[in-house]
């Protein structure tokens, strides 16, 4: 989502430069893992995502979508191989937009199949697979559009599935976002930021991230913050004051 001006490849050097010691990345699976390495060059991977269909088309993720079950099974291979190429500790599920007039319970059964095949194919890894919760407000029809439902599947699912905490989609939908990151803490993984509205840099919205960054790290989140957001003319200087 940042540095949309340059090459994919060039983006690296440019957070480097920004500050940030780590990336992330929605998915690289048509660049070749020896040019993503270089691209790196000493910066941590944090997380990337498995393949998750038609970025450009709109979609967000297949994980719990009937009829491309061989697709996103076929995928999971492709991004362990990547997840152990690039020392990635964690990959993210996306569930996908529920198709008009679907079977709500069917796509459920379908995530929940495909997320326990995810967890098969990652076993022994010791890559950390999380699913993320995304508000059906920007993303209409997203199968788990909040903390809560995230973690209904991560239960049925089994303990080795961890969260995703997006601060940005927990603020659209419900908001009170210090008790849900400590109601869902022992399951989050890996968290992502960015403010309210507009998705824009911490400090251009309502988000109290002087606050909340601190507070998470009081209640024991000690892992990657990915700066998830839309970039606006306040550049990269909000990361100093978190740095």
């Amino acid at each position: 989502m940042l540095y949309q001006d340059l090459p994919f490849l060039d983006r690296f050097a440019a957070a480097r430069a920004d500050g940030f010691t780590g990336v992330e990345y929605v998915g690289a699976y048509d660049v070749p893992v020896e040019d993503l390495r270089a691209a790196l060059d000493g910066s941590e991977l944090a997380l990337f995502n498995v393949p998750s269909g038609d970025w450009a088309a709109g979609e967000r993720g297949i994980a719990a979508l009937p009829d491309r079950v061989a697709e996103y099974r076929a995928g999971l291979p492709r991004a362990l191989e990547h997840a152990r190429a690039l020392s990635c500790p964690t990959v993210n599920v996306l569930a996908g937009r529920a198709p008009r007039g679907a079977d709500r319970a069917r796509l459920r059964a379908t995530l929940v199949d495909n997320l326990r095949a995810t967890l098969e194919v990652f076993a022994g890894s010791g890559v950390q697979v999380v699913l993320e919760a995304v508000n059906d407000r920007d993303v209409p029809g997203f199968v788990v559009p909040t903390m809560a439902d995230a973690d209904e599947v991560r239960r049925e699912v089994g303990p080795e599935l961890g969260l995703q905490f997006d601060v940005y989609h927990a603020q659209v939908l419900r908001g009170d976002l210090l008790p849900t990151y400590q109601r869902y803490a022992e399951h989050v993984h890996h968290v992502q930021i960015a403010d309210h509205p507009g998705r824009h840099e911490p400090g251009t919205g309502e988000i109290r991230y002087e606050f909340l960054l601190p507070a998470l790290q009081a209640a024991g989140y000690s892992g990657w913050i990915g700066a998830e957001y839309v970039p606006s003319e306040a550049g990269t200087g909000w990361l100093k004051a978190f740095a």
